[in-house]
């Protein structure tokens, strides 16, 4: 489940580079998300790979991801429409918990 959390995180970092040109690669880092190196380079494969982020290459060895490097990373269309779909799943589950809430 963290999986999604640390997904999620990585993208909003990134929605501020097409507004903000301070955005600093380190803070989508694995040091940064306090998570290992292996585990982010996991991670951004996935993102590259699905179209939600771009500017992400890969070394493989004998087919093998052994690391990742980012080259001007950006966010793409898919990814904003992917924060955009999670907010607004988000406001409904807790409409649905605050409807419960009330009918108990």
């Amino acid at each position: 489940m963290n999986n999604f959390k640390y997904l999620y995180k990585i993208l909003k970092v990134m929605e501020r580079t097409l507004y903000d040109e301070s955005f600093d690669v380190f803070e989508i880092q694995h040091e940064a998300l306090k998570i290992s190196e292996k585990y982010w380079t996991e991670l951004m494969i996935i993102l590259a790979k699905n179209d939600y982020i771009e500017g992400v290459t890969v070394f493989s060895n004998l087919g093998v991801p052994e690391y990742v490097k980012l080259i001007n990373p950006k966010i793409t269309l898919k990814g904003l429409e992917y924060l955009e779909e999670n907010s607004l799943m988000k406001k409904a589950a807790e409409l649905v918990m605050g409807a419960v809430n009330i009918i108990k």
